[in-house]
């Protein structure tokens, strides 16, 4: 699965978001994160195509989230949507 990566001071945690590339709330979620500093890598789930897309939403499925976006945090924490505060309570921001 390629996803981008996005240096961030803040490494604490291993952040990963599975987005759409037209959702006002990842790009928020995205921002969010930059603005804040942390590390962390998306996925525009939308724009994958073929094999990548049938990984990519396997993968996502596991979460058990079906909504955008969806954050995974060290590998169990799952926070769907934009929930400013339970984003800087599972970072510590």
């Amino acid at each position: 699965m390629s996803a981008t990566r996005v240096e961030g001071k803040r490494k604490d945690h291993k952040v990963f978001l599975y987005t759409l590339s037209t959702c006002i709330w990842c790009k928020h979620t995205k921002q969010f994160l930059k603005d804040n500093g942390v590390e962390h890598e998306y996925v525009d789930v939308d724009l994958a195509r073929g094999e990548e897309r049938r990984k990519i939403e396997k993968d996502f499925a596991k979460t058990g989230s079906y909504s955008y976006p969806t954050m995974v945090i060290d590998g169990k924490r799952v926070i769907k949507g934009f929930r400013v505060e339970e984003i800087k309570e599972a970072l510590g921001i």
